[in-house]
């Protein structure tokens, strides 16, 4: 859409100025398409427009006349009936510049003229007007900027050139020259001007009756601060821009085109003019990539460097980071006299967590050379964690190294490097009771760790303190705020059978802490007990004092019979063996049931009450002791007389040995008479005379029996049994036909018979006898061959002959009736075995 205007002359003295607005893209006969025509003087009264501008969505319009009115179309500019005209402003000089701004919903006209300059919201009611200066410009002298000025309305004066926003007045920029077109392109000032050697010429006189100019263009980089273009031309006409170019003409009807170079190639001329300061303020406003703008400050710091300027030279080095490789300007600044320049860029690399440890290591060395403690400490002294932009460990270490402890221990602690932390307090500072503070602050996993790792010194230097934060390490471990030991709530314990090697040469220390272990924590590792007895044992053993040694004593008997070497029997044994403790190595015997060793003990050391009562005392578990202590007394050469009697009495009594063994055994004893046997003997003989009376009377007994059973049985065969009875054997009451009688000689009620009997055949009356007599016959019969219990028992038994007797009458060694037998024989065992069944069980006989 193209607006434009065109001026009739109605009167000689009058002018009638209207306006023309063409559709470019439709078509009139091969013409562009006129949309509308309509007047452009604001009243009655002719006048000659001066500028034009147009909204760029075509909804407003304005139009200045050389009166000092300015008229403004509000609406659709292409339609009369969408469009409204008003008068905007009157004044008494003549309008020479246009210019819409708009921001975000709010729409700003700029006006310029002669004498002053002034804006109008024209997007609202009321048209609120704001005079911004009282100073104006020829004709063509005004533009408005792009957004890299902020959009600025500008106004090329005489003396300089003013930048406006819609409420205010911005900057200035003194530039000389009488202006004759002020132009904007693609972030350039463009200021035609003329040659001050030439006079002024009016911009209202006929452009036709001018001579020609010459005329100087400058293009000015208002970002940058420096002119980007200047040249001479002959009467320029206009200055315009279209396809990425400028375009000037002038009046000899020549078009100069004016295209800009490449960044490039910019920077490449700033570079030979060593306007580096320049080159990076181009580059920035033309969006140059951070790659682009480090290789800049590279060049930029070469060059300062080159001229000596060290400190401006690593000012731009330090803009480099993050882009150059920091070994390079590393260096350069390596030489002493430079340390300054390089902590300073150290210290940046640090601060944008760029740096690795090489750099810390430098830069903590440069601090250390400088000796700036103040420097040094604001470095490693950061508010929180995420502050750090450094490698703690390897500032630990440099510190460490340069002798800065304190500053090592601050960031060892604030880090949670306690190994750091212990290792300069232990080895550098020699502060142990700090060492031993700082690890009852660690939690329970590191506060263990580090006592496995620095007990053997601590205890070497504070054993005491050493041993309290011990204690409480191994029952209930808290960490202390404090630094001191609070143990009372629950937590973590360690294992206390892997500090004892702690101990090593603190023997008492260790004492308390087995004996602290031991009655706080009963449950304690088996070690704990076993080197508690091993250090009573050495006190035990080591001790001159008596009335010491004998608590050492007490202390070692209560420890043994506290029961915790029930499941390590053999090494509280051993122990005590090695230091000769001989209460204690009869009480393990004794509670391990080691009763021969026991005696042996005692028989080694001649001691013999001892063999006496260790008889007396465990005859019952084990009878062979009375055998060996027989063979021992028989072996001694000296009188033993009343222990061998004593010891004859009780095998007397339990009939432990043969009288035939026992002279064999008191055969080997020179000393012993045989009136040292004689009581013996003669007391076994009345015992074994009795014993023949006993059982021949037993014989006889059962001779009768077995005549009287054989006789009943021939009786019952050959004769006939007559039943007498007149009662019943149940009920008691006078029997009855029917009744049933038994061979037994038992008679009943045929009623009560069968209500009290189990079976038909067996008499209810001698069913119970019969019934122990067949049990018994069965278990004999199932016993016959238990040949392992049968030599068990016979191994054990005092008497062995009666056993052997009892196995007898069990038919164990009754000869076996073989199948081929004939059957005469067979049958005559049937017939003897059957009699022998109607002795214990009568078949039922009725009557």
């Amino acid at each position: 859409m193209v607006v434009c205007w065109r001026v009739t002359s109605i009167h000689t003295s009058e002018v009638c100025p209207q306006v023309k607005i063409w559709n470019l893209e439709k078509r009139d006969g091969g013409n562009p398409l006129c949309t509308r025509i309509f007047p452009a003087i604001p009243g009655t009264e002719p006048t000659v427009v001066s500028c034009l501008t147009v909204h760029e969505n075509l909804n407003f319009m304005a139009i200045g006349f050389t009166d000092g009115s300015v008229t403004l179309n509000k609406g659709d500019i292409t339609r009369d009936r969408h469009s409204k005209t008003q008068i905007l402003h009157k004044g008494n000089y003549p309008v020479t510049g246009l210019a819409f701004r708009q921001t975000g919903k709010t729409t700003h006209l700029f006006v310029v003229t002669t004498e002053n300059v002034q804006s109008y919201i024209v997007s609202g009611k009321d048209y609120p007007r704001v005079e911004l200066d009282t100073h104006g410009c020829g004709l063509r002298c005004s533009a408005l900027s792009d957004p890299s000025q902020d959009l600025q309305f500008i106004v090329a004066g005489n003396e300089c050139v003013y930048l406006y926003q819609p409420d205010e007045r911005g900057p200035c920029f003194a530039f000389e020259g009488h202006k004759l077109i002020a132009h904007w392109f693609r972030g350039y000032l463009v200021i035609v001007s003329r040659d001050q050697k030439v006079s002024p010429k009016s911009e209202f006189t006929s452009r036709l009756s001018q001579s020609s100019d010459k005329q100087i263009l400058n293009i000015y980089d208002l970002c940058n601060k420096f002119i980007a273009y200047s040249a001479v031309f002959e009467d320029v006409v206009d200055v315009l821009a279209e396809w990425g170019s400028l375009y000037v003409l002038t009046r000899d009807g020549r078009v100069h085109a004016l295209q800009e170079k490449d960044t490039q190639t910019k920077l490449e001329m700033l570079f030979k003019k060593n306007l580096f300061e320049m080159a990076i303020n181009l580059a920035k406003s033309q969006h140059l990539d951070s790659d682009g703008l480090a290789q800049i400050f590279m060049q930029y710091g070469d060059h300062l460097y080159s001229k000596g300027n060290h400190d401006g030279a690593v000012q731009q080095y330090i803009r480099t980071i993050g882009k150059l490789e920091p070994s390079y300007v590393i260096r350069k600044f390596l030489d002493a006299q430079r340390i300054h320049n390089l902590t300073a860029y150290l210290q940046t690399l640090h601060r944008q967590s760029l740096a690795n440890a090489d750099h810390t290591t430098l830069l903590l060395n440069c601090y250390t050379k400088l000796k700036d403690s103040s420097k040094l400490e604001e470095f490693i002294k950061t508010k929180s964690e995420s502050e750090v932009h450094f490698d703690v460990e390897t500032a630990i270490k440099v510190l460490r190294q340069a002798g800065y402890y304190s500053h090592a221990l601050y960031l060892a602690e604030n880090h949670a490097h306690h190994e750091w932390y212990l290792k300069i307090q232990l080895e550098d500072i020699k502060n142990y009771q700090e060492a031993l503070r700082y690890i009852g602050k660690l939690p329970f996993e590191q506060a263990e760790s580090n006592m496995k790792r620095y007990g053997k010194i601590l205890m070497h230097h504070i054993p005491e303190q050493m041993t309290q934060l011990l204690k409480g390490l191994c029952t209930n471990y808290r960490p202390s705020l404090e630094g001191r030991g609070d143990w009372e709530a629950s937590g973590c314990r360690a294992n206390s059978e892997e500090f004892i090697p702690i101990f090593a040469n603190n023997p008492r220390e260790l004492k308390a802490f087995l004996e602290h272990m031991s009655e706080v924590q009963p449950d304690s590792p088996q070690g704990i007990y076993d080197t508690l007895l091993e250090l009573q044992l050495q006190n035990w053993a080591h001790e001159k004092d008596p009335q010491v040694k004998e608590k050492l004593h007490v202390e070692a008997i209560s420890l043994l019979k506290s029961g915790r070497f029930c499941d390590v029997f053999d090494k509280a044994l051993v122990l005590c063996q090695m230091h000769d403790f001989q209460d204690g190595v009869l009480y393990l015997y004794e509670q391990g049931k080691l009763y021969q060793q026991i005696m042996h003990y005692h028989m080694q050391h001649e001691q013999y009450r001892q063999v006496i009562a260790v008889c007396e005392r465990h005859g019952e578990q084990d009878p062979s002791l009375w055998e060996q202590a027989l063979s021992y007394f028989a072996r001694k050469e000296e009188d033993c007389k009343e222990y061998v009697a004593a010891v004859l009495k009780h095998i007397e009594n339990k009939n432990l040995m043969p009288p035939l063994l026992v002279v064999q055994t008191l055969a080997h004893n020179s000393t012993a008479t045989l009136s040292v046997i004689r009581d013996y003997l003669v007391q076994k003989l009345q015992k074994q005379s009795q014993q023949i009376a006993q059982d021949e009377l037993q014989v006889r007994r059962y001779r009768e029996e077995t005549t009287r059973i054989r006789q009943e049985i021939q009786e019952l065969k050959a004769s006939p049994k007559i039943f007498q009875k007149t009662k019943c054997s149940i009920c008691n009451s006078a029997l009855e036909l029917p009744s049933v009688h038994f061979l037994c000689g038992h008679s009943f009620h045929q009623h009560c018979f069968e209500s009290y009997s189990e079976s038909d055949a067996d008499c209810p009356t001698c069913l119970p006898e019969n019934r122990k007599v067949m049990d018994m016959i069965r278990a004999q019969e199932q016993k016959r061959d238990l040949h392992d219990q049968f030599q068990h028992q016979l191994k054990c038994s005092n008497d062995s002959f009666s056993v052997i007797a009892d196995y007898f009458g069990r038919g164990v060694f009754n000869k076996l009736t073989l199948l081929t037998d004939p059957p005469t024989s067979r049958l005559t065992a049937s017939l003897e075995s059957g009699l022998q069944r109607d002795l214990l069980m009568h078949s039922r006989r009725g009557t």
